[in-house]
């Protein structure tokens, strides 16, 4: 379901690259999408995926419910990881597959995409800025209106 609603927003796209990088176990647990079926509706758009394999084979903790402290419960849960799956998706779209064990080797597959991919974009950025000067304006406006009472009045002698 990932795949295909990334599809869905990068298919009207007027880029000269469409990317999209899946990283995932690839194992198909939700949705009504099978992942071979996104994969050639993104190869008809033209979309290349990439793919990441994450995790390890064996078993992991998994968050399976809310604690009463706002936290979550754990247990033991058997991971598998879907290599032939995600190689089949990067092949049918022509991207590439990856497999990350680790941090380091996740930010390198990083790099190495962005050596593959090097389509030029502009880039617009709105700003919204939360002045916050106005309270001290005021502030000293009244300090300054006091300060010229007060000369022209109880301390005009002392001047």
């Amino acid at each position: 379901m990932g795949l295909s609603t990334a599809v869905n927003r990068l298919k009207d796209s007027k880029a000269k690259s469409k990317v999209i990088i899946l990283m995932t176990d690839g194992v198909n647990n939700a949705g009504f999408i099978e992942p071979d079926t996104a994969s050639k509706i993104a190869k008809e758009y033209g979309i290349k995926v990439y793919t990441i394999g994450i995790g390890t084979n064996g078993d992991a903790l998994f968050p399976y419910a809310y604690a009463p402290g706002g936290g979550f419960l754990f247990k033991m849960m058997p991971v598998e990881i879907d290599v032939e799956m995600m190689k089949s998706i990067a092949r049918n779209t022509g991207g590439k597959y990856f497999r990350a064990s680790s941090n380091s080797k996740l930010e390198a597959i990083y790099n190495e995409i962005n050596k593959l991919e090097t389509t030029e974009i502009q880039e617009l950025k709105f700003y919204d800025y939360d002045e916050k000067y106005r309270p001290f304006v005021w502030i000293a406006g009244i300090l300054v209106l006091i300060e010229f009472g007060l000369r022209n009045t109880i301390y005009r002698s002392f001047i």
